[in-house]
């Protein structure tokens, strides 16, 4: 079993910058897909970037292009995501997960259904 934890969320005001961590344990004997997921109150929960650790190949939903970027580790103990220039509609709670049955080499649109171990979740709260 991997166990997930994050931390970084916090308030900010538009424009600014944040770094979420995300820290893994448990087993994991080779490269799996990792992503970060969040949730707005009343919407859905979506993937908004992922990458597979054996190539760090990379997605990154539309909206975040340019402003976040994932990434990990050396020991791959650790999973990132540097978000700038936030904007008050990236306001969620953030969801760590992990996928050990990805085989990669590339990485593709996370799906919720597809990720077996998550985290608790940090939130994120943008102001204009």
């Amino acid at each position: 079993a991997v166990q997930l934890v994050e931390s970084g969320g916090g308030s900010v005001q538009a424009g600014g910058s944040l770094r979420l961590s995300c820290a893994v344990s448990g087993s994991i004997h080779s490269a799996i897909c990792m992503a970060w997921f969040r949730q707005a109150p009343g919407k859905e929960r979506e993937g908004v970037a992922a990458m597979f650790t054996g190539t760090d190949s990379t997605y990154y939903v539309d909206s975040v292009k340019g402003r976040f970027t994932i990434s990990h580790a050396n020991n791959k103990q650790t999973l990132y995501l540097q978000m700038t220039n936030l904007k008050p509609e990236d306001t969620a709670m953030y969801y760590c997960a992990a996928d050990t049955g990805c085989i990669g080499p590339g990485i593709t649109p996370p799906r919720q259904s597809e990720y077996n171990s998550w985290g608790q979740g940090t939130q994120v709260t943008v102001s204009s």
